[in-house]
This record gives C-alpha cells, sequence and structure tokens, in this order.
C-alpha cells in the first residue's frame, strides 16, 4: 500500500513522517521521500538552491520521481510492504504548475502528461492544511527561504491541492495541521490501520 504525506512548506508534513516511522513500527513501514530518495533527489534540491529556470527544475523533479518509483516504491510495494512517502506526485502537480505560470500553456496539464502511463497513483493521501500566516511562522526568515516558500506561491499551492482533494475525495484525507503534532501523529496512524485492514477485506472478498 502507498501512503503520501502532502501539505504546503511550514504544514508539519517531516515531523509527522518521523512520528509515523514510530508510530507504526510493528507493520515496518518503507519510509521514503521526494526528493532525496535517490542520487537523483540530491541533485533536484541543488537544483533549488541554485534557482535554475523552472522548466530545468520542473524536468528534474519528475526525472527524481521515475528514479523513486523504479528504485524504490515499485520494489517495496512488490514485496506488499507499506510504503509512506514524504511528498509524491501532487506536489509536483501543485508546486511547479504555479512555478511554470506563464513559461509553459497550461502548466498542470503538461505536468501530468509527463506521468501518464508510468506513476503510481497513491493509495490515501494525507493532506495537511493550515493558514498560510501559521505557515510562514514555521519556516526560516524571509531573506533564507526557498523560491517555493513566499507567500504568494505558497497560497496558490494550498488552493491547488484543495482543488485535488475536492476531485479525489476517496483519495485525499485533510487533516488539520494547527493541531498538535502529536494529535495530527496519532490520527493519521490510526487512519493508515484502518485503511491497511479495509484493504486486506476487499482482497478477501476479491479471492
Amino acid at each position: 500500500m502507498l501512503i503520501t504525506l502532502e501539505g504546503i512548506d511550514g504544514s508539519g508534513k517531516s515531523t509527522l513522517h518521523a512520528s509515523l516511522k514510530d508510530l507504526l513500527a510493528d507493520l515496518d513501514p518503507l519510509m521514503t521521500r521526494e526528493p532525496g530518495a535517490t542520487w537523483v533527489g540530491d541533485q533536484v534540491r541543488r537544483a533549488i538552491k541554485e534557482q535554475i529556470d523552472p522548466i530545468t527544475e520542473a524536468t528534474l523533479f519528475v526525472a527524481d520521481h521515475a528514479a523513486h518509483l523504479a528504485k524504490v516504491v515499485r520494489p517495496a510495494l512488490a514485496e506488499g510492504r507499506l510504503v509512506i512517502s514524504d511528498r509524491y506526485s501532487d506536489s509536483r502537480y501543485a508546486y511547479q504548475s504555479v512555478t511554470l505560470q506563464g513559461i509553459v500553456p497550461e502548466p498542470e496539464k503538461w505536468l501530468r502528461s509527463m506521468h501518464n502511463g508510468w506513476t503510481i497513483v497513491p493509495d490515501k493521501t494525507f493532506l495537511c492544511v493550515l493558514p498560510i500566516d501559521e505557515a510562514l511562522t514555521r519556516l526560516k526568515p524571509d531573506t533564507e527561504r526557498e523560491h517555493f516558500e513566499k507567500r504568494e506561491t505558497l497560497e496558490k499551492v494550498q488552493n491547488n491541492y484543495l482543488s485535488y482533494a475536492k476531485a479525489e475525495p476517496s483519495r485525499f484525507v485533510i487533516v488539520d495541521a494547527m493541531l498538535s503534532p502529536e494529535i495530527v501523529a496519532r490520527f493519521v496512524a490510526d487512519a493508515i490501520r484502518v485503511e491497511l485492514e479495509t484493504g486486506k477485506k476487499r482482497k478477501g472478498r476479491k479471492k
């Protein structure tokens, strides 16, 4: 089963990801992330720091996703493992469709077309949502932020995420990121256990 954690910068995803590793230790989940799970991801992080042009940046993100799937996600799913990823393809659609505005026509459509036919849709996506003002207080000072972490960008990105959740209510679970990290982690961990149990029952009925 593939579980993904999404949300704007400052929404607490990485903290949640770390907590789930402990709360779900008995299930031996594979904890991974995008970018950064492969050497391609390391190059993406370098590109972000150097602020290269948006098209190069976006295609590097897609390349990282492909490598992540091939080297990490697909093998783990083939073994029947639970995979939990901090960011995944929805991050690309939400963020890069903003940074590519005015550079390529219909940027989100362009991004999704690059994923069609080979990506894997998550079984469940937990979307951490909070006010932009609160997210900004959790980030570095304005002069030290990456270009993704500016107010205008974060507002557009979160609106994108919410539109995806509205379009796919059976996959997305909206999480109140204003709650304490402990409450959020427990809620998501319990929801993942329920999802796993439900998945087992579905497989049982199909036999």
